[in-house]
């Protein structure tokens, strides 16, 4: 059976970042043939400079997520097959008993920040090169460094306790630790939606009071029509890491609050900003937060029900590449390669967030003006460099958001 498990990875594996790979090239040939002119639509917005800016910096992009890829895949093959995962079992049992709670969450912490040291190189070329070359990068090293040490402290002292309490579930809650498991992880998705927003955001950026007269009118008056009531108006100060603008919610329940970026404020007229803000409010007023985070706990009880039956599998270690079997490793083993299995779902989960954006967007029709929206869209693909001619394919498998022409099409026919 494990011989079958290894095969049967292998061919996921194969086929996952086969399908990345040829949904790259797509991308790249599409965006480079349409490079030459600008879509009819956007023809008197949109310059053919901005434009072929925007297709340069997609092919760029595109180029360092095949890099990406490959070496994604080469580190999983490392660590599974290739014993690297066996061998730093082994190394920690040296100090720590194999089956103890602090062999397991010391196995679990080397591993994925060996796993982020890796990817940092490409984080640091898609800034430092690819954003800077484009124009968007306002990072500093000290600043890229400070925020390295301050997310590493971050997800140290809220993960480690999560992990901590899984761990211990797993060895100590019997057969039906995995149904105890979710609920942890529920309640505690929620508690950091409340604490998140108000302790460890403020950590990376300032976060002032809405103080423009005009836009502060515009937006207790379109909260008002909507029925919203949250902690504040807040702005962001994106633009001392990144030129793109953006606008969202955070936080939940009595703690949610409204953020939008300087950069947003800096290149939109009051109206724009007010048909921005508008979607964003539809997303809420359309409990499309709510539905995500549904959405996402049915998946988590899905994936836990079936950690549950793999963790006593033999084949499951051995066809891995692992002979230890304790729940730790299982726990590693199947994060490790469950993206690989899920990614053909992707574009469900894209399809299910496209469907929210279109509904946000008419929600905002009806609460702003739809026009005003159309207008903010343009200047935010434009400034974003965000490309026009995406490949459908390849838009359809990632892209969260539908495609700007015909997103604008639905809002205008509004």
């Amino acid at each position: 059976m494990s011989n079958a498990f290894t095969w049967l990875f292998l061919v996921a594996l194969a086929l996952a970042v086969g399908m990345r790979l040829w949904l790259a090239a797509r991308q790249s040939r599409h965006v480079s043939a349409h490079r030459g002119a600008v879509p009819d639509s956007f023809t008197s917005a949109i310059t053919l400079a901005a434009h072929q800016k925007a297709a340069d910096y997609t092919i760029a992009k595109v180029r360092l997520g095949i890099v990406d890829a490959v070496l994604d895949a080469a580190v999983l093959l490392a660590l599974t097959l290739g014993g690297l995962l066996q061998a730093i079992v082994e190394l920690w049992s040296r100090w720590l008993p194999t089956d103890s709670l602090w062999h397991g969450a010391a196995l679990i912490v080397s591993v994925l920040l060996a796993r982020g040291a890796l990817e940092l190189p490409a984080s640091v070329y898609r800034i430092f090169v690819i954003e800077e070359k484009f124009g968007f990068n306002k990072m500093t090293w000290q600043l890229f460094l400070a925020d390295l040490v301050k997310s590493t402290a971050v997800v140290a002292i809220l993960g480690t306790p999560l992990l901590l309490a899984v761990l211990w579930l797993m060895s100590a809650a019997g057969g039906l630790w995995w149904l105890y498991v979710w609920a942890v992880v529920v309640g505690y998705t929620m508690i950091l939606q409340m604490i998140v927003p108000a302790f460890v955001m403020p950590l990376f950026n300032k976060f002032s009071p809405l103080e423009d007269p005009v836009l502060v009118e515009r937006m207790q008056r379109l909260l008002a029509r909507c029925g919203f009531k949250s902690r504040g108006l807040f702005v962001m100060d994106g633009s001392k890491r990144s030129a793109h603008g953006n606008a969202y919610f955070s936080g939940f329940g009595a703690a949610k609050r409204i953020v939008l970026f300087d950069t947003l404020i800096g290149r939109l007229q009051p109206a724009e900003v007010e048909a921005v803000l508008a979607h964003e409010l539809g997303h809420f007023k359309l409990h499309h937060i709510v539905k995500g985070m549904l959405l996402s706990w049915a998946v988590s009880f899905i994936m836990l029900y079936v950690l549950g039956v793999l963790v006593g599998q033999a084949w499951f270690y051995a066809g891995l590449g692992v002979t230890t079997q304790t729940l730790a490793v299982a726990l590693l083993l199947f994060m490790l390669v469950l993206p690989e299995f899920m990614f053909f779902l992707q574009p469900v989960t894209t399809l299910f967030s496209r469907k929210n954006e279109f509904e946000a967007d008419g929600y905002a029709a009806q609460h702003s003006n739809a026009e005003d929206l159309v207008q903010a869209l343009v200047k935010l693909y434009r400034d974003n460099a965000s490309t026009l001619t995406p490949d459908p394919l390849h838009s359809a498998f990632y892209d969260s958001h539908p495609p700007a022409a015909t997103r604008i099409a639905r809002l205008r026919a509004a």
